[in-house]
């Protein structure tokens, strides 16, 4: 495999929040072996605290905050050579990122003779936004799709579009793993129900009052065992999606509290595994992640079976299931079919699922040369949407840096330093307008 001069491979991963930076680290773990992790979070409302990375646990030789300009900008080697600052790009973002950061990158690679090979991918399950988030991400050498279900899906739609199907490749989640669960090795610790709570399903105060009421419902009715609701992040920080009702605040607001056998907690969902013998949620790739571990796995259909709230994705799992039916004793059993489907229990152990990738990123890295970056979104094919999603994330549209960004390379230290301390003021700013202020005045527009 030919690699950079240091002959180790060296990737680097851009990622847009807490999740997709887990996605993106682990994913480059499991594709190329022996190699040197450069960390970029790209700057906005999303970008990861210390904290959340801590939680999430992946190291990498250097991980430091970028903005557009500054990602490109360490895409180049600057010289116009040979050489390639990197074998592999992995871009683990959310679609317009990723689309943005295309149409950059062959701008910044168009007279590159050798270029890294790009590879893009989803954090966890797709239930929705299906055509739309795929189109965003094609032109990328490389699409993971986490499931034979999800590459059968995939290919469907790039075929749908006239678009190459080529660079669609079935892998898996990077982060499943972990002991298989065995209720005889429980010992003397209570039955553990963990509910895993998604910061954006449901949207309403109404729905996530209720899935919070009953858990601990749940929890009263049956005191011999421990509830645990498991909470994605602490007030003010972002992750994936923006949380405008943490559950913590609807906690406080609970008449009574919080039974004895029923707490908050954080850290990284494997750990929390290891003491569950029952996961339930609405729809959160925690589902998959349970199931991986032969976990006995809930599904919600509370609030309805619906596309809004990505549980219809499970139908046909055998997860489907209420909190009445489970308060009831009520276990839910997997569907092996359904499973299998979907990347959690492939024939041929979970070990050999990134065989497909790691064979092709070789191959493209074998190559003398990559044809240009073309994805499918051009002023041709989307004039009226491309452009804006350029603009968003500071690109003209011929894939150029712009404004006060695109020039930090030329301005000294100091002024740099004065620039990103006014940057961390302002998104500090945005991030509370976003968190706190916002949703108050939502609220009281519906008065």
């Amino acid at each position: 495999m030919p690699v950079s001069s240091s002959n180790r491979p060296r990737v680097a991963v851009l990622a847009d929040s807490d999740t997709r930076w887990k996605w993106g680290a682990l994913t480059a773990n499991r594709i190329v072996s022996g190699h040197r992790l450069d960390g970029f979070l790209l700057r906005g409302r999303a970008t990861p605290t210390a904290r959340q990375l801590d939680e999430v646990g992946v190291r990498a030789d250097s991980l430091r905050e970028v903005t557009t300009a500054g990602f490109l900008r360490a895409m180049s080697d600057g010289s116009g050579g040979p050489r390639r600052p990197y074998d592999v790009v992995l871009l683990a973002c959310v679609g317009g990122a990723v689309q943005a950061m295309l149409h950059g990158l062959a701008r910044t690679w168009r007279d590159s003779p050798r270029r890294p090979v790009v590879v893009t991918g989803y954090v966890g399950v797709v239930y929705e936004k299906l055509a739309d988030g795929l189109l965003l991400r094609h032109g990328a050498d490389v699409v993971l799709a986490n499931s034979a279900h999800d590459a059968d899906r995939f290919r469907a739609v790039y075929s749908g579009v006239r678009a190459g199907t080529g660079s669609v490749v079935e892998a898996a989640l990077p982060f499943l793993g972990g002991a298989p669960y065995d209720e005889r090795a429980r010992g003397d610790r209570p039955y553990t129900v963990c509910f895993a709570v998604q910061p954006s399903v449901p949207d309403n105060r109404a729905g996530r009052d209720h899935l919070l009421r009953r858990a601990v419902g749940h929890a009263r009715l049956h005191p011999d065992r421990e509830v645990l609701i498991k909470l994605r992040s602490k007030p003010g920080e972002h992750t994936t999606h923006v949380e405008e009702l943490p559950y913590q605040k609807l906690v406080a607001k609970l008449p009574g509290g919080l039974p004895a056998n029923c707490r908050l907690v954080y850290g990284h969902m494997g750990d929390v595994l290891d003491r569950t013998d029952l996961l339930v949620t609405v729809s959160s790739t925690a589902a998959l992640e349970a199931l991986h571990r032969r976990v006995p796995t809930a599904v919600l259909t509370d609030l309805g079976i619906r596309e809004v709230l990505g549980n219809h994705h499970f139908l046909g799992s055998g997860c489907l299931a209420s909190w009445d039916e489970l308060d009831a004793g009520h276990r839910p059993e997997p569907d092996p079919q359904w499973v299998a489907r979907q990347g959690v229990a492939a024939d041929g152990g979970y070990e050999h699922a990134f065989d497909a990738a790691r064979d092709r990123i070789g191959e493209l890295l074998a190559a003398p040369a990559l044809p240009p970056i073309e994805p499918y979104y051009t002023a041709t094919t989307a004039p009226g949407y491309l452009p804006g999603i350029l603009t968003r994330y500071g690109l003209d549209s011929e894939g150029r840096a712009t404004g006060a960004d695109a020039s930090d390379a030329e301005q000294g230290g100091v002024r740099r330093a004065v620039r990103g301390a006014v940057r961390d003021v302002a998104r500090g700013a945005y991030r509370h307008g976003v968190q706190r202020v916002a949703p108050v005045i939502r609220r009281m527009g519906e008065l």
